[in-house]
């Protein structure tokens, strides 16, 4: 995984390293809407479970919804924020009604200055994607206390699939979109920060010592 900069004077690991650097094919655009955003979906390597290139729909896009991550460790619900991150939560959606999440598991847990549990890699290697990337959203003035739900990357506009949920109050740069609030489960969170994990990326950074297993992601309205 490789290294990043995380607020002034705080170096720690790269929430991910996706290996974005080089992008092919022809992005997957919706046609602008009158009041709403055009997200553009890149494809882009590497592509690990791929389900192919969302194609934003901005009606799908603005309706609001609740993804439940069904863990080994219990439940955890978050309400997406469809009107502040929709580029975001629309690929999130298109991801997990693709069960791309299913049968993965979070592969970084940290529990030292920053509090986050990382998920969404189907390789569990901090280093898969989807297959396509796209630009940040929701940054402006953006900060993460306990149960943000936001996305990993590795640079400006290189979101893919990984994201991770903040356990305890967590002080970083906004360069991570945040898309979601978790509504239930920040207990579960918490228990799984409190197993610890086996610091193989260094101090207080490493997979979490309670495995985290995501069964399956559900969706359901508001």
């Amino acid at each position: 995984m490789k290294r990043t900069t995380w607020g002034a004077g705080l170096t720690v690991l790269a929430m991910v390293s996706l290996a974005l650097t080089t992008t092919t094919g022809t992005a997957a655009a919706a046609t602008p809407t009158a009041g709403t955003t055009a997200c553009t979906y890149t494809a882009a390597v590497p592509a690990d479970n791929f389900k192919g290139i969302p194609v934003f729909d901005a009606k799908k896009a603005a309706k609001p919804y609740s993804a439940t991550l069904r863990t080994s460790q219990g439940a955890v619900t978050f309400q997406a924020l469809t009107d502040q991150a929709p580029c975001t939560t629309y690929s999130f959606r298109f991801l997990a009604e693709h069960d791309y999440f299913d049968r993965s598991h979070c592969h970084r847990l940290t529990t030292q200055r920053i509090y986050v549990l990382q998920c969404g890699d189907p390789t569990g290697t901090g280093s898969g994607g989807p297959g396509y990337s796209f630009p940040d959203e929701n940054l402006e003035g953006a900060t993460y206390p306990a149960g943000t739900v936001a996305m990993a990357n590795a640079g400006p506009d290189t979101n893919g699939s990984q994201f991770f949920i903040v356990w305890k109050d967590t002080k970083l740069s906004p360069a991570y979109t945040p898309f979601g609030r978790v509504t239930s489960g920040l207990d579960v969170l918490q228990k799984i920060a409190a197993g610890g994990e086996d610091d193989q990326n260094g101090p207080g950074d490493g997979f979490p010592t309670l495995p985290v297993n995501i069964r399956n992601v559900g969706i359901s309205k508001r």
